[in-house]
Protein backbone atom coordinates (compact mmCIF):
# COMPACT_ATOMS: atom_id res chain seq x y z
CA UNK A 1 0.00 0.00 0.00
CA UNK A 2 1.54 3.39 -1.02
CA UNK A 3 1.70 6.20 1.40
CA UNK A 4 -0.73 8.34 -1.27
CA UNK A 5 -3.41 5.30 -0.64
CA UNK A 6 -2.76 5.38 2.75
CA UNK A 7 -3.67 9.43 2.67
CA UNK A 8 -6.59 8.84 0.96
CA UNK A 9 -7.76 6.22 3.38
CA UNK A 10 -7.12 8.12 6.54
CA UNK A 11 -9.10 10.97 4.55
CA UNK A 12 -11.93 8.51 3.78
CA UNK A 13 -12.14 7.26 7.54
CA UNK A 14 -11.85 11.22 8.73
CA UNK A 15 -14.87 12.44 6.39
CA UNK A 16 -16.79 9.03 7.55
CA UNK A 17 -17.18 10.52 11.30
CA UNK A 18 -20.23 11.56 12.26
CA UNK A 19 -20.98 15.18 13.60
CA UNK A 20 -24.10 16.22 15.36
CA UNK A 21 -26.43 18.88 12.91
CA UNK A 22 -30.60 20.26 12.97
CA UNK A 23 -32.02 18.66 10.40
CA UNK A 24 -34.24 20.94 7.77
CA UNK A 25 -37.31 19.29 8.40
CA UNK A 26 -36.96 19.77 12.06
CA UNK A 27 -35.56 23.43 11.96
CA UNK A 28 -38.35 24.06 9.76
CA UNK A 29 -40.63 22.85 12.31
CA UNK A 30 -39.07 24.80 15.02
CA UNK A 31 -39.53 27.85 13.03
CA UNK A 32 -43.12 27.66 12.65
CA UNK A 33 -43.81 27.02 16.20
CA UNK A 34 -42.05 29.64 17.36
CA UNK A 35 -44.38 31.65 15.03
CA UNK A 36 -47.41 30.25 16.40
CA UNK A 37 -49.88 32.31 18.27
CA UNK A 38 -52.01 29.93 20.33
CA UNK A 39 -51.52 26.16 21.45
CA UNK A 40 -53.91 24.81 18.87
CA UNK A 41 -51.87 25.76 16.32
CA UNK A 42 -48.73 24.55 17.58
CA UNK A 43 -50.83 21.55 18.13
CA UNK A 44 -51.74 21.34 14.36
CA UNK A 45 -48.04 21.82 13.06
CA UNK A 46 -46.87 19.08 15.35
CA UNK A 47 -49.95 16.16 14.27
CA UNK A 48 -48.60 17.56 10.58
CA UNK A 49 -45.40 17.16 11.46
CA UNK A 50 -46.02 13.15 12.82
CA UNK A 51 -48.17 12.50 9.94
CA UNK A 52 -45.90 13.45 7.28
CA UNK A 53 -43.58 11.69 9.31
CA UNK A 54 -45.81 8.63 9.38
CA UNK A 55 -45.47 8.19 5.72
CA UNK A 56 -42.10 8.97 5.34
CA UNK A 57 -40.63 6.18 7.45
CA UNK A 58 -37.90 7.13 10.10
CA UNK A 59 -34.82 8.36 10.00
CA UNK A 60 -35.09 11.04 7.99
CA UNK A 61 -33.21 11.82 5.82
CA UNK A 62 -32.15 15.39 4.14
CA UNK A 63 -29.50 16.64 1.86
CA UNK A 64 -27.20 19.04 3.67
CA UNK A 65 -26.91 22.42 1.92
CA UNK A 66 -23.10 23.12 0.82
CA UNK A 67 -22.44 18.85 1.89
CA UNK A 68 -23.33 16.91 -1.39
CA UNK A 69 -21.47 14.05 -0.36
CA UNK A 70 -23.15 13.89 3.02
CA UNK A 71 -26.90 13.74 4.90
CA UNK A 72 -28.54 15.14 7.25
CA UNK A 73 -30.09 11.83 9.16
CA UNK A 74 -32.63 12.85 11.90
CA UNK A 75 -33.74 9.81 14.15
CA UNK A 76 -37.06 10.64 15.93
CA UNK A 77 -39.24 9.21 18.96
CA UNK A 78 -42.38 10.45 19.63
CA UNK A 79 -42.93 10.70 23.47
CA UNK A 80 -45.46 11.84 25.86
CA UNK A 81 -45.74 13.39 29.78
CA UNK A 82 -43.88 10.19 30.80
CA UNK A 83 -40.70 10.50 28.38
CA UNK A 84 -37.74 12.41 30.37
CA UNK A 85 -35.07 10.93 27.78
CA UNK A 86 -34.49 8.92 24.70
CA UNK A 87 -31.23 7.27 24.18
CA UNK A 88 -30.10 6.39 20.58
CA UNK A 89 -28.08 3.18 20.21
CA UNK A 90 -26.77 3.20 16.82
CA UNK A 91 -24.21 0.71 16.04
CA UNK A 92 -20.39 2.33 16.18
CA UNK A 93 -21.60 5.54 15.61
CA UNK A 94 -22.35 6.59 19.28
CA UNK A 95 -19.69 6.31 22.18
CA UNK A 96 -20.86 3.89 24.91
CA UNK A 97 -18.79 5.79 27.34
CA UNK A 98 -20.84 8.55 27.07
CA UNK A 99 -23.98 8.02 26.48
CA UNK A 100 -25.36 11.38 27.14
CA UNK A 101 -24.52 12.45 23.80
CA UNK A 102 -26.65 10.12 22.40
CA UNK A 103 -29.82 11.63 24.04
CA UNK A 104 -32.57 13.12 21.66
CA UNK A 105 -33.52 16.71 21.96
CA UNK A 106 -37.06 17.55 22.77
CA UNK A 107 -39.06 20.48 21.11
CA UNK A 108 -40.39 22.41 23.80
CA UNK A 109 -44.23 21.89 24.11
CA UNK A 110 -44.45 19.42 21.75
CA UNK A 111 -44.06 15.64 21.91
CA UNK A 112 -41.49 15.75 19.43
CA UNK A 113 -37.69 14.03 20.64
CA UNK A 114 -35.17 14.31 17.97
CA UNK A 115 -31.58 13.34 17.18
CA UNK A 116 -29.56 14.46 13.84
CA UNK A 117 -26.22 13.35 12.55
CA UNK A 118 -24.62 14.63 9.72
CA UNK A 119 -23.31 11.35 7.70
CA UNK A 120 -21.52 10.85 4.51
CA UNK A 121 -24.34 9.34 1.98
CA UNK A 122 -22.53 5.90 1.62
CA UNK A 123 -23.35 5.22 5.47
CA UNK A 124 -25.34 2.05 6.07
CA UNK A 125 -25.52 0.21 9.67
CA UNK A 126 -28.52 -0.78 12.71
CA UNK A 127 -30.08 0.98 15.63
CA UNK A 128 -32.43 0.52 18.20
CA UNK A 129 -34.26 3.45 21.17
CA UNK A 130 -34.80 3.19 24.33
CA UNK A 131 -37.12 5.96 26.12
CA UNK A 132 -36.89 6.41 29.83
CA UNK A 133 -40.44 6.83 31.30
CA UNK A 134 -38.91 6.53 35.52
CA UNK A 135 -40.29 8.55 37.80
CA UNK A 136 -36.75 9.96 39.13
CA UNK A 137 -35.43 12.70 37.33
CA UNK A 138 -31.89 11.63 35.47
CA UNK A 139 -29.11 12.94 37.88
CA UNK A 140 -27.04 15.57 36.96
CA UNK A 141 -23.81 13.89 38.20
CA UNK A 142 -22.19 12.77 34.84
CA UNK A 143 -20.97 9.54 36.32
CA UNK A 144 -24.81 8.45 37.78
CA UNK A 145 -26.19 9.33 34.33
CA UNK A 146 -23.52 7.51 32.57
CA UNK A 147 -24.58 4.12 35.08
CA UNK A 148 -28.69 5.12 34.49
CA UNK A 149 -28.26 5.49 30.92
CA UNK A 150 -26.24 2.13 30.78
CA UNK A 151 -29.27 0.60 32.10
CA UNK A 152 -32.31 2.34 29.87
CA UNK A 153 -30.00 0.82 27.15
CA UNK A 154 -31.18 -3.08 28.33
CA UNK A 155 -34.45 -2.13 27.53
CA UNK A 156 -33.83 -0.63 23.85
CA UNK A 157 -35.82 -1.27 21.11
CA UNK A 158 -36.47 -1.29 17.37
CA UNK A 159 -37.87 2.21 16.11
CA UNK A 160 -41.58 1.85 15.94
CA UNK A 161 -41.46 4.07 12.56
CA UNK A 162 -39.05 2.24 10.35
CA UNK A 163 -40.26 -1.14 9.43
CA UNK A 164 -36.53 -1.98 8.27
CA UNK A 165 -35.08 -4.30 10.72
CA UNK A 166 -31.95 -7.24 11.32
CA UNK A 167 -31.53 -9.43 14.08
CA UNK A 168 -29.32 -9.00 16.82
CA UNK A 169 -26.94 -11.54 17.97
CA UNK A 170 -28.11 -13.34 21.56
CA UNK A 171 -30.88 -10.52 22.01
CA UNK A 172 -34.83 -11.67 21.37
CA UNK A 173 -35.61 -8.14 19.39
CA UNK A 174 -33.84 -6.82 16.36
CA UNK A 175 -32.26 -3.27 15.39
CA UNK A 176 -33.97 -1.11 12.99
CA UNK A 177 -31.63 -0.51 9.65
CA UNK A 178 -30.87 2.15 7.49
CA UNK A 179 -28.98 2.94 4.56
CA UNK A 180 -27.94 6.56 2.75
CA UNK A 181 -28.75 7.17 -0.99
CA UNK A 182 -24.88 5.72 -1.91
CA UNK A 183 -24.31 2.81 -0.02
CA UNK A 184 -23.35 -0.22 -1.75
CA UNK A 185 -25.92 -1.78 -3.89
CA UNK A 186 -28.17 -4.99 -2.44
CA UNK A 187 -29.20 -6.28 -5.67
CA UNK A 188 -30.30 -9.54 -4.08
CA UNK A 189 -32.74 -7.92 -1.74
CA UNK A 190 -36.26 -8.83 -1.54
CA UNK A 191 -35.87 -11.33 -4.43
CA UNK A 192 -37.50 -14.43 -3.34
CA UNK A 193 -40.93 -14.72 -4.98
CA UNK A 194 -39.08 -14.88 -8.55
CA UNK A 195 -35.95 -17.03 -8.28
CA UNK A 196 -35.43 -20.76 -7.68
CA UNK A 197 -35.32 -21.82 -4.06
CA UNK A 198 -32.47 -23.89 -2.58
CA UNK A 199 -33.30 -25.80 1.00
CA UNK A 200 -31.58 -24.65 4.35
CA UNK A 201 -31.65 -28.03 6.25
CA UNK A 202 -30.16 -28.72 10.31
CA UNK A 203 -28.11 -31.75 11.02
CA UNK A 204 -26.47 -32.98 14.21
CA UNK A 205 -22.77 -33.53 13.50
CA UNK A 206 -20.38 -35.50 14.96
CA UNK A 207 -17.72 -33.16 16.38
CA UNK A 208 -14.97 -35.36 18.12
CA UNK A 209 -12.58 -32.56 17.72
CA UNK A 210 -14.74 -30.02 20.32
CA UNK A 211 -15.97 -33.82 22.09
CA UNK A 212 -19.36 -34.29 21.23
CA UNK A 213 -21.50 -33.03 18.43
CA UNK A 214 -22.57 -29.67 16.52
CA UNK A 215 -25.84 -28.73 15.37
CA UNK A 216 -24.98 -27.63 11.32
CA UNK A 217 -27.19 -25.51 9.06
CA UNK A 218 -26.66 -26.48 5.37
CA UNK A 219 -27.90 -24.42 2.25
CA UNK A 220 -28.50 -26.55 -0.38
CA UNK A 221 -28.94 -24.96 -3.73
CA UNK A 222 -31.76 -25.72 -6.30
CA UNK A 223 -31.06 -28.63 -8.41
CA UNK A 224 -28.33 -29.81 -5.99
CA UNK A 225 -29.30 -33.26 -6.62
CA UNK A 226 -28.75 -33.34 -10.50
CA UNK A 227 -24.95 -31.99 -10.26
CA UNK A 228 -22.20 -34.16 -11.15
CA UNK A 229 -20.11 -35.97 -8.67
CA UNK A 230 -17.92 -33.83 -6.82
CA UNK A 231 -19.02 -30.61 -8.54
CA UNK A 232 -20.19 -28.48 -6.47
CA UNK A 233 -18.15 -25.32 -4.44
CA UNK A 234 -18.68 -25.06 -0.62
CA UNK A 235 -18.83 -22.17 1.48
CA UNK A 236 -18.11 -22.95 5.59
CA UNK A 237 -19.57 -20.03 7.36
CA UNK A 238 -19.14 -19.66 11.08
CA UNK A 239 -22.19 -18.33 13.47
CA UNK A 240 -24.76 -20.86 10.99
CA UNK A 241 -27.47 -19.80 13.59
CA UNK A 242 -27.40 -16.00 12.78
CA UNK A 243 -27.05 -16.48 8.73
CA UNK A 244 -29.23 -19.67 8.12
CA UNK A 245 -31.32 -19.67 11.10
CA UNK A 246 -32.05 -16.01 10.81
CA UNK A 247 -30.65 -13.69 8.62
CA UNK A 248 -31.97 -15.02 5.78
CA UNK A 249 -28.39 -15.64 3.51
CA UNK A 250 -30.39 -18.57 2.12
CA UNK A 251 -32.69 -16.24 -0.05
CA UNK A 252 -29.73 -14.12 -0.74
CA UNK A 253 -27.64 -17.40 -2.40
CA UNK A 254 -30.80 -18.41 -4.46
CA UNK A 255 -30.82 -14.76 -5.89
CA UNK A 256 -27.03 -14.52 -6.48
CA UNK A 257 -27.22 -18.33 -8.07
CA UNK A 258 -30.01 -17.52 -10.29
CA UNK A 259 -28.19 -14.09 -11.83
CA UNK A 260 -25.38 -16.39 -12.20
CA UNK A 261 -22.79 -14.21 -9.84
CA UNK A 262 -22.31 -17.29 -8.26
CA UNK A 263 -21.80 -20.70 -9.08
CA UNK A 264 -24.86 -23.66 -6.92
CA UNK A 265 -23.02 -23.78 -3.59
CA UNK A 266 -23.47 -25.81 -0.47
CA UNK A 267 -23.14 -23.71 2.55
CA UNK A 268 -22.24 -25.46 5.79
CA UNK A 269 -22.70 -23.26 8.55
CA UNK A 270 -22.31 -24.46 12.38
CA UNK A 271 -24.36 -23.17 15.14
CA UNK A 272 -22.22 -20.93 17.69
CA UNK A 273 -24.46 -22.26 20.50
CA UNK A 274 -23.94 -19.69 22.59
CA UNK A 275 -21.61 -16.79 24.26
CA UNK A 276 -19.35 -18.75 26.28
CA UNK A 277 -18.95 -21.89 23.52
CA UNK A 278 -18.69 -19.44 20.74
CA UNK A 279 -15.68 -17.35 23.05
CA UNK A 280 -13.99 -20.67 23.80
CA UNK A 281 -14.20 -22.13 20.09
CA UNK A 282 -13.87 -19.53 17.34
CA UNK A 283 -10.63 -17.11 17.37
CA UNK A 284 -7.31 -19.53 16.44
CA UNK A 285 -8.93 -22.41 17.85
CA UNK A 286 -6.85 -25.51 16.74
CA UNK A 287 -9.92 -27.50 17.72
CA UNK A 288 -12.46 -26.02 15.63
CA UNK A 289 -10.36 -25.84 12.61
CA UNK A 290 -9.84 -29.69 12.88
CA UNK A 291 -13.93 -30.04 13.18
CA UNK A 292 -14.15 -27.91 10.18
CA UNK A 293 -11.44 -29.59 8.35
CA UNK A 294 -11.75 -32.88 9.20
CA UNK A 295 -14.93 -34.26 10.19
CA UNK A 296 -17.19 -31.13 8.85
CA UNK A 297 -16.33 -31.40 5.34
CA UNK A 298 -16.06 -35.40 4.87
CA UNK A 299 -19.12 -35.22 6.48
CA UNK A 300 -20.73 -33.06 3.99
CA UNK A 301 -18.82 -34.60 0.85
CA UNK A 302 -20.56 -37.97 1.85
CA UNK A 303 -24.15 -37.00 1.66
CA UNK A 304 -23.38 -34.37 -1.23
CA UNK A 305 -21.59 -34.22 -4.95
CA UNK A 306 -19.33 -31.32 -3.19
CA UNK A 307 -16.01 -30.10 -4.48
CA UNK A 308 -12.47 -31.80 -2.38
CA UNK A 309 -10.58 -28.99 -4.24
CA UNK A 310 -9.44 -26.17 -1.59
CA UNK A 311 -9.57 -23.85 -4.70
CA UNK A 312 -12.93 -24.18 -4.81
CA UNK A 313 -13.54 -24.13 -1.28
CA UNK A 314 -14.11 -20.87 1.15
CA UNK A 315 -13.85 -20.23 5.05
CA UNK A 316 -15.89 -17.70 5.99
CA UNK A 317 -16.10 -15.77 9.41
CA UNK A 318 -17.18 -12.57 11.29
CA UNK A 319 -15.36 -10.42 14.43
CA UNK A 320 -14.14 -13.76 15.94
CA UNK A 321 -15.34 -15.83 13.23
CA UNK A 322 -12.96 -13.52 10.67
CA UNK A 323 -10.47 -14.79 12.78
CA UNK A 324 -11.34 -18.05 12.67
CA UNK A 325 -11.57 -18.01 8.89
CA UNK A 326 -7.73 -16.33 8.76
CA UNK A 327 -6.40 -19.27 11.25
CA UNK A 328 -8.28 -22.36 9.09
CA UNK A 329 -6.57 -20.90 6.34
CA UNK A 330 -2.89 -21.00 7.32
CA UNK A 331 -3.65 -23.82 9.20
CA UNK A 332 -5.47 -26.22 6.66
CA UNK A 333 -4.75 -24.87 3.18
CA UNK A 334 -5.08 -28.28 2.13
CA UNK A 335 -8.72 -27.59 2.48
CA UNK A 336 -9.37 -23.91 2.72
CA UNK A 337 -7.97 -22.19 -0.58
CA UNK A 338 -10.01 -19.18 -0.06
CA UNK A 339 -10.55 -16.82 3.19
CA UNK A 340 -13.13 -14.22 3.72
CA UNK A 341 -12.60 -12.30 6.99
CA UNK A 342 -15.28 -9.54 8.02
CA UNK A 343 -14.50 -7.17 10.49
CA UNK A 344 -11.32 -10.06 11.88
CA UNK A 345 -11.03 -9.37 15.79
CA UNK A 346 -7.64 -8.77 14.89
CA UNK A 347 -6.82 -8.21 18.85
CA UNK A 348 -7.84 -11.51 19.55
CA UNK A 349 -4.53 -13.49 21.03
CA UNK A 350 -4.20 -17.32 22.88
CA UNK A 351 -4.65 -16.21 26.07
CA UNK A 352 -7.15 -13.95 26.75
CA UNK A 353 -9.61 -14.10 29.20
CA UNK A 354 -13.29 -14.45 28.33
CA UNK A 355 -14.98 -11.22 28.49
CA UNK A 356 -17.17 -9.99 30.54
CA UNK A 357 -20.56 -8.28 30.37
CA UNK A 358 -22.98 -8.41 27.14
CA UNK A 359 -20.93 -6.01 25.16
CA UNK A 360 -18.32 -7.23 22.74
CA UNK A 361 -15.14 -7.73 24.26
CA UNK A 362 -13.23 -4.09 23.99
CA UNK A 363 -10.06 -4.13 20.97
CA UNK A 364 -6.61 -5.34 23.06
CA UNK A 365 -4.01 -5.70 20.40
CA UNK A 366 -0.35 -4.49 21.32
CA UNK A 367 2.16 -4.53 18.76
CA UNK A 368 1.52 -6.51 15.85
CA UNK A 369 -1.33 -8.56 15.66
CA UNK A 370 -0.80 -12.36 16.48
CA UNK A 371 -2.71 -13.65 13.62
CA UNK A 372 -0.24 -11.36 11.21
CA UNK A 373 2.93 -12.28 13.14
CA UNK A 374 2.03 -16.33 12.24
CA UNK A 375 1.59 -15.46 8.41
CA UNK A 376 4.34 -13.21 7.93
CA UNK A 377 6.47 -15.65 9.96
CA UNK A 378 6.30 -18.71 7.55
CA UNK A 379 6.29 -19.58 3.59
CA UNK A 380 2.82 -18.12 2.32
CA UNK A 381 0.40 -20.87 2.22
CA UNK A 382 -1.80 -21.15 -1.24
CA UNK A 383 -4.61 -19.20 -0.30
CA UNK A 384 -6.50 -16.21 -1.42
CA UNK A 385 -7.81 -13.89 0.87
CA UNK A 386 -10.72 -11.35 1.14
CA UNK A 387 -10.71 -8.79 4.35
CA UNK A 388 -13.05 -6.13 5.03
CA UNK A 389 -13.69 -3.71 7.53
CA UNK A 390 -16.09 -0.86 8.52
CA UNK A 391 -14.66 2.74 8.78
CA UNK A 392 -16.53 3.04 12.29
CA UNK A 393 -15.06 0.00 13.78
CA UNK A 394 -12.06 2.02 15.63
CA UNK A 395 -8.33 0.35 16.06
CA UNK A 396 -9.93 -2.86 14.32
CA UNK A 397 -9.20 -0.17 10.88
CA UNK A 398 -5.67 -0.16 11.23
CA UNK A 399 -5.06 -3.75 12.19
CA UNK A 400 -7.18 -5.06 9.74
CA UNK A 401 -5.01 -2.55 7.29
CA UNK A 402 -1.71 -3.72 8.76
CA UNK A 403 -3.01 -7.59 7.85
CA UNK A 404 -3.60 -6.72 4.09
CA UNK A 405 -0.66 -4.93 3.75
CA UNK A 406 1.51 -8.19 5.77
CA UNK A 407 -0.32 -9.90 2.98
CA UNK A 408 0.26 -8.59 0.14
CA UNK A 409 3.92 -8.13 0.99
CA UNK A 410 4.36 -11.95 1.52
CA UNK A 411 2.98 -12.45 -1.98
CA UNK A 412 -0.64 -13.64 -1.10
CA UNK A 413 -3.62 -12.96 -3.49
CA UNK A 414 -5.26 -10.75 -0.82
CA UNK A 415 -7.89 -7.98 -1.94
CA UNK A 416 -9.28 -5.55 1.15
CA UNK A 417 -12.57 -3.65 1.13
CA UNK A 418 -13.59 -0.52 3.34
CA UNK A 419 -17.21 -0.11 4.06
CA UNK A 420 -19.04 2.86 5.62
CA UNK A 421 -20.21 1.20 8.77
CA UNK A 422 -19.87 -0.46 12.37
CA UNK A 423 -19.60 -4.41 13.48
CA UNK A 424 -22.87 -4.35 12.37
CA UNK A 425 -24.60 -7.56 10.35
CA UNK A 426 -26.99 -4.85 8.52
CA UNK A 427 -22.90 -4.74 6.81
CA UNK A 428 -21.43 -7.86 7.05
CA UNK A 429 -25.00 -9.41 4.80
CA UNK A 430 -24.00 -7.04 1.69
CA UNK A 431 -20.44 -7.69 2.19
CA UNK A 432 -20.67 -11.27 2.65
CA UNK A 433 -22.27 -11.76 -0.46
CA UNK A 434 -19.92 -9.50 -2.56
CA UNK A 435 -17.12 -11.57 -0.82
CA UNK A 436 -18.22 -14.88 -2.03
CA UNK A 437 -19.01 -13.67 -5.27
CA UNK A 438 -15.26 -12.42 -5.43
CA UNK A 439 -14.32 -15.89 -4.18
CA UNK A 440 -16.11 -18.67 -6.06
CA UNK A 441 -18.09 -16.15 -9.02
CA UNK A 442 -16.86 -16.50 -12.62
CA UNK A 443 -14.34 -14.37 -12.97
CA UNK A 444 -15.13 -13.90 -17.01
CA UNK A 445 -18.94 -13.41 -16.09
Amino acid sequence: MTAKSLSRRGRAAADAVPTRVVGPRVARLVAQLSEADTAAERAALTTAFWQEVEHSGTPLVEELEGAPGRRAVTFLWRGHRATRQVLLLANRVIDRDHLAGALLENIPGTDVWHLGLALRADHRGSYRMAADISAKQPPADEWLLQRRLRSLSAHAAPDPLNDRTVPTRWQSVPSSVFALPEAPAEPWAGRGGDVSAGRVERYRVAATALGGTRDTWVYLPPGHERAAASSLPVAVVCDGDMWLGRMGLGRTLDALIADRALPPLVVLAPDAVDRDTRWRELGGRDPFVSFLADELLPWAAGRWPLTTDPARTVVAGQSLGGVTALYAGHRRPDRFGNVLAQSASLWWRPGLPPPHGSGPPAPRAYGIPWLVGRYTSTPPRPVRVHLDVGLHEGSMVDQNRALHKALAGAGYRVTYDEYNGGHDYACWHGALADGLVRLLGDPTG
